[in-house]
């Protein structure tokens, strides 16, 4: 069983508050207007934690930059680099079509 604390609950908060899969840093920033004394290192170690129960899922890019998603749900993912935007996709993908464009970057 995990303690739920302030500084937990406002993490998800900030994270459930949005749809474009943010970074730890983002979520941090975010976080501290609320909670101008949380830490960077807090915000790692639950994500991390949050990861580790199967609340949200983390998305590692190309570039060692991590991405969060809220949703815990079997679904898409589009990532556009030229804005370092990523879409959720409810509609079903070619895998093959999928796979393709993969390998054209």
């Amino acid at each position: 069983m995990v303690k739920r604390t302030r500084q937990k609950d406002m993490i998800l908060r900030v994270l459930r508050s949005n749809s474009f899969h943010p970074t730890a840093v983002w979520i941090y920033n975010e976080a501290r207007k609320a909670t101008p004394h949380i830490s960077l290192a807090t915000v790692y170690r639950n994500l991390r934690l949050f990861k580790e129960m199967g609340e949200i899922p983390e998305l590692e890019l190309s570039g060692g930059i991590s991405r969060f998603d809220v949703r815990t749900d079997n679904h898409e993912r589009f990532w556009r680099e030229k804005c370092d935007r990523i879409f959720d996709i409810d509609e079903k993908i070619d895998k093959h079509l999928s796979d393709r464009a993969a390998e054209e970057k």
